[in-house]
């Protein structure tokens, strides 16, 4: 098996990422290690998070992983800086990625952004977007129900329409061109939130720009699987591995994924 990319989040919705690296990278194996036992994250302490991240990176770091997306925003926003200093490998995150497309997506540069009550209080998405354009306006909105539903594998039902678009009603009297998904597990109800939008407003998912740092730094650092690489995914959980297989096997069209329960300290 060639060296893995490491994938961490607080549950299952850094599958958006995987999902879009196995489109675009298809010989890169994937170990991805998802923290559903301790979900949801944005409700955490700053000490609680950054702690459960570093257990997290602490644990791929002994699997030989060749690169690390921390594809959760709250632990991107408490942890990333950590991170990056106590390890080798390169280290990406979600937020710069997502921060960079809302403003390419903006003609207005008006942009609202969703996430967790941990990563809003942050404000890491607005700082980073004020990084690229110092005239944006952000309406940032938490939705602390979104990710309990997601986890609980509600997130096709229709009966969360409506707990989406109360949240959303929040920003019925904002003017806004584009809207960040500004957490990973945010995708897997995208379409409750389209519907719950303004029809002009375009929606932007960090996922694909992320998988673009990605392969840029893959090429940098000439870390690329071979072409003839087939790619193995390991799929890790702390939580219920029967409702995390199941939602890996719905979202990524896996069949019998390899998904694996394990213990952090």
């Amino acid at each position: 098996m060639e060296r893995p990319i490491g994938v961490i989040d607080s549950g299952v919705g850094g599958l958006t990422v995987v999902k879009e690296m196995i489109q675009h990278l298809p010989n890169e194996s994937v170990l991805y290690l998802g923290d559903d036992e301790r979900c949801p994250y944005g409700s955490r302490t700053t000490e609680e998070v950054h702690q459960f991240t570093m257990e997290m990176v602490q644990k791929l770091a002994t699997m030989d992983i060749k690169l690390l997306v921390i594809a959760c925003n709250t632990a991107t926003a408490i942890a990333l800086e950590s991170v990056v200093a106590a390890y080798n490998f390169p280290v990406i995150g979600v937020i710069v990625p997502g921060a960079r497309a809302s403003v390419n997506s903006s003609t207005s540069h008006k942009i609202a952004v969703l996430g967790t009550t941990r990563t809003i209080q942050s404000e890491a998405y607005t700082n980073e977007i004020k990084k690229v354009a110092a005239d944006a306006l952000i309406y940032p909105l938490d939705c602390p129900e979104f990710v309990p539903l997601v986890e609980s594998g509600q997130y096709q039902s229709e009966s969360v329409k409506e707990i989406v678009h109360e949240r959303l009603r929040h920003l019925e009297h904002a003017d806004f061109d584009t809207a960040i998904l500004g957490c990973t597990h945010y995708p897997l109800l995208e379409h409750h939130i389209e519907s719950g939008l303004p029809n002009h407003v375009k929606i932007i998912s960090s996922a694909m720009e992320t998988v673009k740092d990605v392969e840029r730094v893959l090429s940098e650092r000439r870390l690329f699987a071979v072409k003839e690489a087939v790619a193995e995914h390991i799929f890790l959980t702390t939580g219920n591995s029967k409702t995390f297989k199941t939602i890996v096997e719905e979202w990524l069209a896996l069949k019998n994924p390899n998904v694996q329960h394990i213990q952090l300290p």
